[in-house]
């Protein structure tokens, strides 16, 4: 039976030492692994000659250090490849200040030059109708889209509503309806906005699109 007299610390425990990560992770890992070596080396110098360790027995506490070490790597490769992605998500974030984009929304301001909105579909759909109302719920006016590719799409709106007068300036919602055939076809209803500026997270990079809100870059279904 084999005995350790230098060490309070069970393999276990060094295990699980050497699967932390903090800002002291290298070091951490680097004690932890001498901390392994010198019990793996005092279990051999204690063990009883006539009952010495298995060879499967070292070998499966070498194979433990080995694995806990390439998690340590991949962990930290997995942390590398995250802080590139989010420099490279923050470069495309601030390219769109300034810019005209598509946002989940039912809004649509109508100004003198007209309005722009949008819509997405889950699948094509042989006719879009978008129902604008007012601010009471009235339908004012709507737009027909036929042949139409799933995806997000945008349209214009020039004002003129059903009865051919031209609509006052403001704030409009929107519905949106899709047929492929005898069959409804989900769709939603996008909003027009400028993005006004970058929000770098801890985790994510958002935009501030004016008065919409904020988005993630995921979230930006059409730059115009």
């Amino acid at each position: 039976m084999s005995t350790v007299t230098s060490s309070t610390q069970t393999a276990q425990d060094i295990l699980s030492n050497l699967a932390r990560t903090d800002t002291s992770a290298d070091s951490v890992a680097a004690d932890s692994r001498l901390q392994f070596l010198t019990l793996l080396t005092t279990q051999l110098k204690n063990q009883d000659p006539m009952n010495p360790m298995e060879n499967a027995e070292l070998t499966s506490q070498l194979a433990q250090l080995s694995t806990v070490e390439g998690i340590e790597k991949l962990n930290t490769l997995m942390g590398q490849l995250l802080d590139s992605q989010s420099s490279g998500e923050s470069l495309q974030a601030a390219s769109l200040v300034g810019r005209g984009v598509l946002v989940e929304g039912k809004g649509l301001q109508l100004t003198e030059a007209g309005a722009v909105g949008g819509f997405e579909l889950d699948g094509p759909a042989d006719s879009v109708v978008l129902s604008i109302k007012d601010s009471s719920g009235l339908e004012v006016a709507s737009v027909t889209v036929t042949d139409v590719a799933a995806g997000s799409q945008n349209f214009i709106w020039d004002g003129t509503a059903t009865d051919g007068s031209r609509a006052a300036d403001g704030k409009y919602t929107v519905s949106v309806t899709a047929t492929q055939g005898e069959n409804n076809v989900v769709a939603r209803t996008l909003e027009f906005g400028s993005v006004s500026s970058v929000i770098r997270g801890p985790s994510s990079t958002d935009l501030q699109v004016g008065s919409l809100g904020i988005f993630k870059v995921a979230d930006i279904k059409q730059i115009l």
